[in-house]
C-alpha cells in the first residue's frame, strides 16, 4: 500500500479565494509528504449568504484544541467538494480548528483527478493520502487515524448523510473532560429516508453490542459520527477493512472500560442510487466482528 501524497503542481490562487479563505496552518515537520492551500468557506456559510465580510466574522483560532477528520473517499466526485466546504464552514462560522484528512480508497470515477487537481496543495489544513488500490472502508480510516495529529478525531462520510455542522455539540462531552468516546445517535435525534432494512439491521447491532457488554446502553452503534480522544484511539490495535471498523472499535472501547456518551444528530441517508455502498453482506460482517471482538484484542 502506498499512501504517499503524489507530488503536483500548486493551482493558482485567486484574490477572491484569499480574501475568504478559512485556514488553519499545519505544523510544519521534516518530511512532511502533504501539500497544503486555503479552503474555500461553505457557499452556505450565513456570512457569504448576506454579504458580511468573511474576515469580519472570524472566530479566535487559539483553542488549546484541534479535531482532524477523518473521510474515507471512494468514488465520491459528486460530493466530495461540497462536504469540504461544510466542513470548512464549522471551522468559519463556529471556531472548531480542524485538520482534515482525506484518504481515497482506490477511487476510478474520477474522485482523484479531483483530489489530486482541486484540492491536494490549496487548503493548509488538509491532508490527502492515496490507497493505489481499494482496500476498504475500515482501512481507510485506519490510515488516517495512524496520520491524525488533533486532539480529537471524527469520522466523516465523503457524502452528505451527516451534517458537519454538528461538530461542536459532539465535542462538547470530550471538552468537558466527562469521556474519550462520543457517539452520534441517529435515533436520538432525526433519522430521514433509512430503508427499512438498514433500520432494522442498526437495530440488531446495536442490541448485539448492548448484550454482549452489559451495562452498555448505546443506542446507535453503527452510527459514522463517532469521536474519540486521538491518544487513546491511537491505543487501539485496529483490524478494519471494509465496514467492520464501527463493531470492531465498539467492541474494543467497552473492553477497555470506557463510558460512551451519545449526542442526538440529524442524519439524512442517501439512496444505493445515489450512491450508498453498504450492503446486506456487510450486516452480517458487522455482527461477526461484534462477537469476535467481544472475546479478542
Amino acid at each position: 500500500m502506498d499512501n504517499a501524497a503524489q507530488p503536483v503542481e500548486p493551482m493558482p490562487e485567486s484574490n477572491e479565494a484569499d480574501s475568504v479563505a478559512a485556514t488553519l496552518p499545519i505544523p510544519s515537520t521534516p518530511g512532511n509528504r502533504f501539500a497544503t492551500a486555503p479552503l474555500m468557506p461553505s457557499p452556505l456559510s450565513p456570512a457569504l449568504l448576506t454579504g458580511v465580510d468573511p474576515m469580519a466574522a472570524t472566530p479566535d483560532r487559539t483553542a488549546a484544541y484541534r479535531l482532524s477528520v477523518a473521510i474515507p473517499v471512494y468514488n465520491e466526485r459528486e460530493t466530495l467538494v461540497e462536504i469540504l466546504h461544510r466542513i470548512a464552514a464549522v471551522e468559519e462560522r463556529r471556531g472548531v480548528p480542524l485538520e482534515i484528512l482525506l484518504v481515497d480508497d482506490g477511487s476510478t470515477d474520477g474522485t482523484r483527478d479531483i483530489l489530486r487537481n482541486e484540492i491536494e496543495g490549496r487548503y493548509p489544513n488538509v491532508r490527502v493520502l492515496y490507497h493505489e488500490k481499494n482496500q476498504g472502508k475500515g482501512a481507510a480510516i485506519v490510515t488516517a487515524i495512524r496520520e491524525a495529529t488533533g486532539d480529537f478525531l471524527i469520522v466523516q462520510d465523503a457524502d452528505l448523510e451527516y451534517d458537519p455542522d454538528q461538530y461542536p455539540e459532539l465535542l462538547q462531552p470530550l471538552l468537558d473532560g466527562k469521556t474519550d468516546v462520543v457517539y452520534g445517535s441517529r435515533f436520538k435525534g432525526s433519522v430521514a429516508n433509512m430503508a427499512f432494512a438498514n433500520l432494522v439491521a442498526n437495530r440488531v447491532l446495536t442490541l448485539t453490542a448492548n448484550l454482549l457488554f452489559p451495562g452498555t446502553h448505546i443506542s446507535d452503534e453503527a452510527t459514522c459520527y463517532k469521536v474519540f480522544r486521538t491518544p487513546f484511539l491511537k491505543s487501539i490495535p485496529l483490524r478494519a477493512r471494509r465496514f467492520d471498523f464501527c463493531p470492531e472499535v465498539t467492541a474494543k472501547v467497552l473492553k477497555r472500560g470506557k463510558k460512551i456518551v451519545e449526542v442526538p444528530i440529524r442524519y439524512t441517508a442517501r439512496t444505493n442510487a445515489q450512491g450508498k455502498k453498504i450492503r446486506w453482506t456487510d450486516g452480517v460482517d458487522a455482527l461477526l466482528a461484534l462477537i469476535k471482538y467481544r472475546f479478542i484484542d
